[in-house]
């Protein structure tokens, strides 16, 4: 039998009311537990660092096309199967780079000069 006394464990849930205290601590505890954990484990970032991931990731896609430009203008030039040979006879890839630049394959339309990442991966196509 039951003690009259005595409540059940849903009884006494029911009828605790914590201290102010206990529930600032508490607030405060969830708070930080949450910084840690969407920070940590979730993928948050900060404003800087998503303004980084984000210039570089339009960098780099400028970058791959501009290079897939390059490689179908050198492909597209009259003399391309020449110039191919030419491209592949050079041994030094900085060599290799100033050929490209001054075929101005990679040189996108309204610029003056080549994209860097373009010229790189229309090397890096052309050799392979």
């Amino acid at each position: 039998m039951q003690n009259s006394s005595k409540t059940s464990i849903a009884g006494q849930i029911d009828s605790y009311q914590p201290s102010k205290t206990t529930l600032v601590w508490a607030c405060a505890i969830t708070a930080v537990a949450t910084i840690v954990i969407g920070f940590n484990w979730a993928g948050w970032v900060t404003g800087g660092t998503f303004r980084t991931a984000e210039a570089t990731a339009v960098e780099n896609a400028r970058g791959e096309l501009a290079s897939a430009i390059c490689v179908e203008r050198f492909n597209a030039a009259p003399d391309a199967s020449a110039k191919l040979a030419e491209f592949k006879a050079i041994t030094d890839s900085y060599k290799k780079r100033q050929f490209i630049e001054a075929g101005r394959w990679a040189t996108m339309p309204g610029q003056t000069t080549p994209d860097r990442l373009g010229v790189q991966g229309c090397t890096t196509a052309l050799a392979g």
